[in-house]
């Protein structure tokens, strides 16, 4: 249940989730993966991540690969930029 709250937390995404997206970079390890456009690779074809649960888990696993500890109120924050921007989950 907890892993759909960002859903909730929507509607409070703006300037302060983006803030928090770029203070941990979340696009470095990407840019490399996607031949520099780190973004891509939320919309590609072939994309991980297909819902929301699936989403909180990459999180998890991409922000230990960067050896970063977000807080639960990070997650979701993070995981509301990420759907209200890219992904559009319902």
């Amino acid at each position: 249940m907890k892993k759909y709250l960002f859903l909730l937390a929507l509607a409070a995404a703006g300037a302060a989730h983006k803030k928090l997206f770029a203070k941990y970079d979340c696009n470095s390890c990407h840019k490399g993966k996607m031949g520099g456009d780190g973004n891509a690779i939320y919309t590609r074809p072939d994309r991980i991540v297909t819902g929301a649960d699936i989403l909180i888990d990459r999180m998890e696993q991409c922000s230990g690969a960067i050896g970063k500890q977000l807080t639960e109120q990070e997650k979701l924050d993070l995981a509301a930029y990420l759907n209200q921007t890219y992904y559009h989950f319902k």
